[in-house]
């Protein structure tokens, strides 16, 4: 093992320091091929987090189902938060599934939080195979927040260790409602209030005989809204056992 050479690494922290780096505003945040390490963007981003609850437990069993329990919950999660062009990052920290999008407006934001009812809705039919199966039923807490974001790419240059890193809001709050989702008497889903001012009015367009809005309810204490909501068509197939 060749030893760091911490006087070249001075010389590097200072370049980067001193070094001028274009910062710009997008209504769209480009895509990974626009980045470098002499620029960043501004724009609106909305992150989904999807926790397992009480993963240690989960974890500790080192077998064969837990292995495959893992792989089938993760691959599908992100089939389903993959399936949209404005997604620009996804992946799995330990136990969870995020994504990250561009969203421009309210529209883009409308659609993450439908992808949030496709997740939850997934759920329910991950537990019921689970149970016909004879396996114990997961839970899991789903978080979403937007906000206004400074991303740039860091990493090491020259060497291929680079990722984007989100300098803002929206990651952390999401990762953190996530935590909070089906755990302590409340529901999966967990939204920041400006991701629910964002979609809320385009729920009521979809929706126009229904108060949607007492599918969410406002909990002051986590400053976030809860919500039950699943996609009814997908969920009306689980209960019928899927014919």
């Amino acid at each position: 093992m060749s030893e760091y050479d911490y006087k070249q690494g001075k010389n590097r922290v200072e370049s980067i320091l001193d070094n001028y780096m274009k910062i710009e505003e997008r209504d769209k945040l480009p895509s990974d091929a626009n980045f470098t390490f002499e620029n960043g963007y501004i724009s609106w981003v909305t992150a989904i987090f999807v926790d397992i609850r009480d993963s240690t437990t989960l974890f500790s069993k080192n077998d064969e189902d837990t292995a495959k329990l893992v792989r089938a919950f993760t691959s599908e999660i992100i089939e389903i938060l993959r399936n949209d062009e404005n997604m620009r990052e996804i992946g799995i920290r330990g136990d969870c599934v995020y994504a990250i999008y561009t969203t421009p407006s309210k529209e883009e934001i409308f659609e993450c939080a439908k992808n949030t009812a496709y997740v939850n809705t997934f759920i329910n039919m991950f537990n019921k195979l689970l149970e016909d199966k004879g396996k114990d039923k997961i839970r899991v807490g789903i978080g979403m927040a937007s906000e206004k974001e400074l991303v740039v790419k860091a990493g090491r240059k020259g060497v291929g260790i680079n990722s984007k890193v989100w300098i803002g809001e929206a990651v952390t709050i999401a990762s953190k409602l996530s935590s909070y989702g089906d755990k302590f008497y409340h529901s999966r889903l967990m939204y920041s209030p400006l991701s629910y001012s964002n979609f809320i009015e385009r729920f009521e367009d979809a929706y126009p005989d229904v108060n949607v809005k007492n599918w969410f309810s406002y909990k002051s204490e986590l400053n976030a809204y809860e919500s039950g909501i699943i996609m009814g068509e997908f969920n009306n197939w689980i209960d019928s056992d899927f014919p």
